[in-house]
């Protein structure tokens, strides 16, 4: 299965998918206009949108997609999303026949209370839930939540390729830095993100081992976070770790 990040609005990524035969799938379409430039442009036959949470800049585009391909659209049980035409559930397993691909679905209650991921074919679709060096605000979930959708994901495989909604990298890991100035892990990952970008080409996917080496919010019970932690006075609970992380998170700025 190829993976392909395609820019759009802001700094949104949405993941295009697409086996040899060009089959294809989307995800997380905030809008239509760079999917049908993408289907276009590679000849590909979409078969499916995938959805994994209600915010707009994640969904905008699916209606439109939907209508003009006459495709399924695979979504969280949420109302809030009216285009689905499927609702999926933590421990469910979505089969598609074109591409043909198989994926599992994991209920990440954090970044929203509704909010899916899509796990399969090598690949992490996690919207708006793990970033590459950070994670999702937390708007309607609480820490003890969302550290649990996070600890979730960090038990996959370390070779799966996180694909995540936006291009935060560089910014997450400035504050990363900030929690683990000594980690030789996450300098090199930042020495990588930024000739990247300076090229213009996307951070992620990352893999989940680098993940796991270089993000502070799964790594609240390493020794250097919880060095930070006890200077924060967070120290004793994984929770308590977390809420700090992310509150201190939410408000800095570099």
């Amino acid at each position: 299965m190829h993976v392909v990040p395609l820019p759009a609005l802001a700094d949104n990524y949405i993941w295009l998918l697409h086996d040899d035969s060009n089959q294809a799938i989307v995800v997380d379409p905030g809008e239509a206009a760079p999917v049908e430039a993408a289907l276009a442009s590679r000849g590909l036959n979409l078969r499916a949108v995938l959805l994994t949470h209600h915010h707009a800049d994640h969904i905008g585009g699916a209606d439109r997609l939907r209508q003009r391909y006459g495709v399924p659209v695979y979504a969280p049980d949420d109302d809030r999303i009216g285009v689905a035409t499927h609702r999926m559930k933590d421990g469910e397993t979505l089969h598609l026949q074109q591409p043909s691909a198989r994926f599992e679905i994991i209920a990440v209650p954090g970044h929203t209370l509704s909010h899916i991921v899509y796990v399969g074919e090598g690949v992490l679709l996690c919207g708006d839930t793990l970033f590459s060096l950070g994670c999702g605000r937390l708007f309607e979930g609480t820490p003890a939540q969302m550290l649990s959708s996070l600890q979730r994901l960090a038990a996959l495989p370390g070779e799966t390729l996180v694909c995540c909604g936006h291009e935060y990298t560089a910014a997450n890991g400035r504050f990363a830095q900030t929690i683990e100035p000594e980690n030789a892990a996450l300098k090199q990952r930042l020495d990588d993100v930024a000739k990247l970008r300076a090229d213009h080409r996307p951070s992620v996917p990352a893999t989940l081992s680098s993940e796991l080496a270089c993000n502070p919010f799964l790594r609240v019970n390493s020794e250097s976070v919880m060095d930070w932690c006890r200077q924060h006075g967070a120290a004793n609970d994984p929770v308590a770790r977390f809420a700090a992380l992310r509150s201190a998170k939410d408000v800095f700025r570099a």
